[in-house]
Parts: structure tokens; sequence; C-alpha cells
């Protein structure tokens, strides 16, 4: 669940008192364009994308006027433009109008849970307003701190003073930067981040103003509630698949998804954002989606979950991926058998065709739950492979892309043959 821009940025920002560029959303009128280019002289207009889209500067999305003329002709390029990044395809629907911040000075904060220190951590550079893996690492600092004692203004202090940083920008960062932490602790996030942040010269001191706003978070903490914002802002698109899938996260156990590619062959359903991260990125342009599961779900919701996956996918994909760590508290036979179930429908309604299917996972009521899949595909006639959680996910991963491999050159005729289809 991820949001970008300040449309929703600035009204979480506020819950802090965090200062951020003033904002018009795109049913601004005319004139609140002009008096909002009269107050800050250059305004910015930025298109509006469902989930998180990135890379929107460098493919000249963001434009910018001094008159109201040239705002309504950016407008008019932007409103509805498509933006192509990787494998993702997005189309805008709106735009907003930011108000410019003058500032001699852009700075980076991001604060989220690091793995490797296993601690919360913030990450900071006076050298803002690009992306951060461009920058070398003598210009970054990343500093772990204790959330029992929470995100405190000397960590800014050092980690600016370490980086050279000018003086006169570090104490306006100290006194608000630790409002984030506030913002991130309470309401259930795993990541905030504010790229640039632009620091503006006000009665003779500066002041950090938020020019652009990114956030996840955590489904399964329930205080990101107490924001009341609506579910829809977290779906990347508006297919029928993510409207569906996004009307199942009333369960404490996720069901984010994100379609990947439309034309993929390998349909991996994934449980915890670990295996996650990893399939996504060994699958590549084979995967249909991008999907995390986990949460301990029960045969209810993971039933739902299974029919709507295998309606949307299962038609054009060779290779079905169950695929998840060692859980610690999800009960693999539940979550087993919600899927078997969902998939024998499939097969009952008319729907059979040929699939191979690749299982590996660990956990709770293991055994119970490979067996359960397992008679369902031997009375289904499909043909799997089972892995233990003593199997390294990765070499998982390289197997179910070469039963793909193996479906595309002649395992679909072969697996067709023997279920009888032409």
């Amino acid at each position: 669940m991820q949001l970008t821009g300040l449309l929703w940025g600035s009204r979480l920002l506020k819950y802090v008192d965090y200062p951020c560029a003033e904002l018009l959303g795109p049913g601004a009128t005319v004139d609140e364009i002009k008096g909002l280019i009269d107050r800050h002289k250059q305004i910015f207009i930025k298109p509006l994308f469902k989930g998180g889209v990135g890379k929107k500067g460098k493919s000249g999305l963001i434009g910018k006027a001094d008159n109201v003329q040239d705002a309504l002709k950016e407008k008019e390029r932007l409103y509805f433009v498509e933006h192509h990044f990787g494998n993702t395809h997005a189309k805008a629907e709106g735009v907003t109008y930011e108000g410019g911040v003058p500032a001699k000075y852009e700075v980076y904060v991001s604060i989220s849970d690091n793995t490797l220190f296993r601690a919360p951590a913030i990450t900071i550079t006076h050298h803002g307003g690009v992306d951060i893996e461009e920058l070398p690492p003598d210009k970054i600092k990343v500093i772990p701190f204790d959330p029992l004692t929470g995100f405190k203004g000397f960590i800014v202090s050092n980690a600016l003073r370490e980086l050279g940083a000018p003086a006169e920008i570090i104490s306006p960062l100290v006194q608000h930067l630790p409002k984030l932490w506030d913002l991130y602790h309470h309401y259930g996030m795993t990541m905030l981040e504010l790229n640039p942040i632009r620091m503006m010269p006000a009665g003779g001191r500066l002041i950090p103003v938020a020019c652009d706003f990114k956030c996840s978070f955590d489904i399964d903490d329930p205080n990101w509630k107490r924001l009341n914002l609506p579910l829809d802002v977290f779906a990347s698109d508006y297919s029928e698949f993510e409207q569906e899938i996004n009307q199942l996260r009333t369960y404490q156990g996720q069901s984010d998804v994100f379609v990947m590619n439309d034309k993929g062959t390998i349909t991996a359903m994934t449980f915890g954002g670990g295996a996650n991260a990893l399939v996504t990125e060994l699958l590549g342009d084979s995967a249909t989606i991008s999907s995390d599961f986990g949460g301990n779900p029960p045969y209810e919701k993971m039933k739902q979950v299974a029919d709507i996956c295998y309606k949307y996918w299962l038609p054009q994909s060779n290779v079905l991926f169950i695929i998840g760590g060692k859980a610690n508290n999800t009960d693999i036979y539940e979550t087993f058998r919600a899927m078997a179930d969902s998939l024998r429908t499939i097969f009952a309604s008319g729907h059979a065709k040929p699939l191979f299917v690749v299982i590996g996972r660990g956990g709770p009521n293991l055994i119970r739950g490979m067996s359960y899949m397992q008679d369902t595909l031997d009375a289904l006639g499909l043909p799997y492979r089972i892995f233990g959680h003593d199997s390294a996910m990765s070499e998982v991963v390289n197997y179910a892309k070469s039963a793909d491999e193996w479906m595309k050159k002649e395992g679909s005729k072969l697996v067709a043959q023997k279920l009888g289809l032409e």
C-alpha cells in the first residue's frame, strides 16, 4: 500500500504540522490557479497517478508555468498522460498545481524499516532533488535508531555535520524532521520519504518545505485506518482485477497485488514481503502479478483471493507458482486447502487448461497442507513439483522458470493431451 505526491501527502503532513508546498487539486478553477501564481510567481503542474509511480521528472511529466495560459497548456498535456517505466504502465487521472518554493538547498530524507540493522533508520543527504541511487556513499548517511526512544533531533544534527552540510540548514531540520517520526510511527508506515525538501528563506531563517511525498503502509498494522484514507487510492490502476482484490483488504492478512506484465506466463501466489521481493525480481517479465498474501488469512479469504487470481490469470499462464518462506504463524493447511479447492472449482466448471504447478513453502501444518494440494493435483491430472522449507527459494524460482520454458516448447501440448483437451 503506497501513496505518492502531495495531494494526499500534504493532508498527512498536516497531522504533524510539517510545512509543505501550497497545493491545488485537479478541480482548481482558473482564478485559483492565477492566485497561486500571483503568490508564488511560478507553479509546477504534476500528473496524478494511482499507486506509486516514479521517474516522472526524468520522463518530462512535470510542467511549470508563470502565467495562466501556460498553466492551462500544461494541464491539457498532462491531465490524461500515459507513463511507461519498465513494465509499469499508468495513466494519469488529473493534475495538481504546486506553488514554487525558492531555495538554495534541497534535502532528501526518508525513514524506513532497515533489514540490515533490524531497526528503523533515517537516510539523509543535503544533496536532494535527485534519485538517491545516483549519489556516492560519502554524500549519504543512513543512521539506525531505537524505536523505543524514537527519532531525535541530535541524530539529524550529527549526520549533517558529518556530511559537511551548511550550518544554516541544520537547525531548521533538527526542529522539523523529528515530526516525521510521529507520522511514521503512529500511523502504521513502513517507509516515509520527502524528496526534495526545499530550504525556503523566511524571516531571516530557513524553513524545510516538503515538495514531494512518498510513503508505504503495513496493512497488518490497523493504525493506518485512523487516517481515513479511501481504499481506492492504493490501487495502481482501475483494472477489474486490482479493484476486486482491494475489496479484500478488510482483514488483517495482506492481499496486496500489482500487475507486473499482463502478457506474463507465470502467476505467482506469494506469501511474505521478502519472498515477494525476491520472486518478483527473479521472474522478471514472466510474472503476471506481484503479490503478498501473507498474514495468516483464513480459509474464506484465501479462497476468495485464489478465485480472483485464477479467474484473471490462469487462462494465459503456463505455471501456477505458490511460494513463500518458512511461516511463523500462517496455517499452511488452511491456505493450501483454499487454493486447491479454488483450482478444483475452476476445472470442474469447464475451464480446465494445461498448467504446471510449482510449490515451495514452510511453516505450521506443512505436510498436511502439501498432502491436500498433492491429492488435488493428482485428481486434476496436472504436473507439479513440490519443494519443502529446506530448499533455497532462488532455486525454486529457477525451477518455475524452467517449467515455464518447457511448457512453451512442448509441455502445454503434452499436458493438454493428458487432460483430453484440444
